[in-house]
């Protein structure tokens, strides 16, 4: 039910892009024949009033909204579950420790078509991650885990997706592919790379996260598909990222 709002490219892929308003969302959605999902960043809005009314506005024009933190600041988590609550808007980017909470709070408010992922990072060492993504306990001592145990204990409390950032180019590949391997393994049926994605590099990440068996894949590309001038997402850039998605 939590998906019923989407479209994949051959059911397995979708991209999390940026829009500068409601007309390039659409736009940007109708490049990738709907197989795409807009993220709308907490952190450009001053209160959460103005930020519910604008993902309004969005949702007009598209099906399907992600209500993201803003370059995985963590001390935006409880503004966006509070958006996601209000809206239902498909999907929300939350901070491993908030996830569970994000994932109750919309339970609670009847909330059945958004589901939640939960950030993790990568370590420089394959098959553990980082999950003290938290506002406060990511400045603290890092918290490493076993991939296989940090996904289940995430699925353990409901939620749908694991959102590994930051891929930072290819530098991260080999992590990802344990990533993807343990979403696998443990049945967590989202995974969402993002960081530092584009045209040079997504098909590769995308390749090996399918190569894996993952069911379901949102990669994000956002700045370096923004035109610097306009802020807009340019949708020949959009068109391009389609095409090297095609060709897995």
């Amino acid at each position: 039910m939590y998906l019923d709002r989407f479209s994949f490219y051959q059911d397995r892929v979708a991209v999390n892009f940026l829009a500068k308003d409601p007309e390039n969302a659409k736009n940007v959605v109708d490049a990738m024949e709907g197989n795409a999902v807009i993220g709308l960043l907490s952190k450009n809005f001053a209160t959460m009033t103005e930020a519910v009314e604008m993902a309004k506005k969005y949702l007009k024009k598209i099906p399907v909204l992600s209500i993201g933190l803003g370059a995985g600041d963590p001390k935006q988590w409880s503004i966006v579950a509070d958006i996601a609550a209000e809206l239902d808007p498909g999907h929300v980017n939350q901070v491993y420790t908030a996830a569970g909470y994000t994932v109750g709070l919309l339970k609670g408010k009847g909330c059945d078509h958004t589901f939640v992922n939960a950030l993790i990072s990568p370590t420089g060492t394959i098959g553990k991650v980082k999950i003290s993504t938290g506002a406060e306990s990511n400045k603290m001592t890092e918290v490493l885990a076993d991939i296989d145990t940090a996904v289940m204990m995430l699925k353990e409390v409901g939620v749908q997706s694991i959102k590994f950032f930051n891929m930072a180019g290819l530098k991260h590949i080999e992590e990802l592919k344990a990533v993807a391997e343990s979403c696998v393994r443990m049945g967590m049926p989202v995974l969402e790379p993002t960081g530092g994605i584009g045209l040079e590099n997504i098909r590769e990440i995308v390749k090996v996260c399918m190569d894996a068996g993952c069911p379901k894949v949102i990669p994000h590309v956002y700045s370096s598909a923004i035109d610097k001038k306009t802020g807009l997402t340019e949708i020949q850039i959009v068109r391009q990222i389609y095409e090297e998605i095609k060709k897995i």
